[in-house]
């Protein structure tokens, strides 16, 4: 008499679907759905831009900024175009000298705006004299601000009595253009220069 094999199932369905399979190492498991698709790694990135080549060289933006324009007036797709500084260093303006009045004046000014700022929120969730709630918020902002405007400097301790303003500039600005277009480009930029010039 034989027993029956404990380590064999009684039924073995036939109509397993095939999502129910094993699936392969690496692969994305079936859902409800189906198996999902992975979008492609490219989708909505945008297309990559070509070589670009320098249709003209000038020694400050402004003739630059003018050579982009003058493109621009001739339907030129500017878009295929970039405005490029080489060369670029720091230029720091000397103002002029600073003293402990002119910093207490500067932190008076920059204080009564800000205490502006804080008087018309003021005013507007406030039911007294809107006029008189701006005000004392100004007063008391140029205030504070002129002490911690004399203090701030007098902590330098003379190490910094002038004021400034920095700037990048460039020595040279290249106009840059995609080489399918940079003839056309060039030819334009001919023209323009002979307008410059006063050729006819």
């Amino acid at each position: 008499m034989t027993t029956p094999d404990s380590s064999k199932p009684d039924f073995v369905p036939t109509d397993t679907p095939a999502a129910a399979a094993p699936q392969a190492t690496g692969t994305v498991p079936a859902g409800p759905a189906g198996v999902p698709q992975l979008p492609a790694q490219t989708l909505g990135q945008p297309a990559q831009p070509g070589p670009r080549v320098v249709v003209g060289s000038y020694p400050d933006y402004a003739l630059a900024q003018q050579a982009v324009d003058h493109l621009s007036d001739n339907k030129f797709p500017v878009e295929r175009t970039s405005i490029i500084g080489t060369d670029l260093r720091l230029v720091e303006n000397v103002l002029g000298r600073l003293t402990t009045g002119r910093a207490a004046a500067a932190g008076a000014a920059s204080g009564a705006w800000f205490g502006l700022f804080i008087g018309v929120l003021f005013g507007l969730f406030s039911d007294s004299n809107w006029f008189a709630v701006i005000l004392t918020t100004v007063l008391i902002g140029a205030v504070w601000g002129a002490i911690f405007g004399a203090i701030a400097h007098a902590a330098t301790g003379g190490r910094r009595d002038f004021t400034s303003r920095s700037s990048l500039q460039a020595a040279q600005y290249a106009v840059l253009a995609d080489a399918e277009v940079a003839d056309e480009a060039r030819a334009l930029l001919v023209r323009l220069n002979w307008q410059a010039s006063g050729a006819q």
